[in-house]
């Protein structure tokens, strides 16, 4: 009687985990569907340095982002290429850069070159892939020995031309007037504030037509 209730108990138990293993497996993963060359767009923050610069450059009512990256599939695995504040810019497996932006409360939009323009991922990724190591550039200020996020994907896919450079903006919509934020950013540096000198945003790049929105990540 003893050795057919045991028989039954991990029976029972076998099952649960079988169960419990289908409902897993069938969780979709942050990363499916993701492609080679997919833009990984994170949403702004409406205060600081993100607000900042979501301030000075939001273009699309529903989408405000302040950083971007691109995703290279190599060897089985995932990895974003991109340029930040720490570390420069860098090849970050997928699920790090995931985790970093859920810390600080910031979704990933994915975006995709639309299929006439694919032919340029190759030779972006391995752009992108050169450029690792340098420095990032806080100043905002176009520099080929230092790169901010959104300056590092446009040079990456600059020979085919996808993106393009326009001049920059400070000015606040709601006053007329340099935002507050920057006026203060460049007299900290002894700089200018580079009003109309060419550059790029992650909202200038969201909104190109060569690209089209395809999931959130949260």
């Amino acid at each position: 009687m003893k050795l057919i209730l045991k028989n039954k108990f991990f029976l029972g138990l076998f099952s649960v985990i079988c169960i419990f293993s289908s409902v897993l497996n069938c969780v979709p993963s942050k990363a499916s569907g993701l492609q080679n060359g997919d833009l990984l767009f994170v949403t702004a923050k409406n205060s600081g340095l993100s607000g900042a610069i979501n301030n000075v450059t939001q273009k699309q009512k529903n989408s405000s982002f302040d950083h971007i990256g691109i995703l290279e599939k190599a060897n089985g695995k995932l990895y974003v290429l991109h340029a930040a504040p720490k570390g420069g810019s860098q090849k970050q497996q997928l699920n790090d850069f995931l985790k970093n932006q859920a810390e600080e409360v910031q979704a990933v939009v994915v975006y995709r070159l639309k299929p006439q323009y694919q032919h340029a991922i190759p030779l972006a990724i391995e752009k992108a892939n050169a450029m690792l190591g340098k420095p990032y550039n806080f100043n905002y200020i176009l520099d080929k020995n230092s790169y901010y996020c959104s300056d590092f994907i446009e040079r990456a896919f600059r020979e085919n031309q996808i993106f393009k450079l326009e001049p920059m903006t400070f000015i606040d919509p709601a006053t007329g007037k340099t935002n507050a934020f920057w006026e203060d950013f460049y007299r900290k540096k002894n700089l200018k504030v580079p009003e109309g000198e060419p550059g790029c945003n992650p909202n200038g790049l969201a909104a190109s037509e060569k690209l089209e929105r395809i999931k959130e990540i949260r």
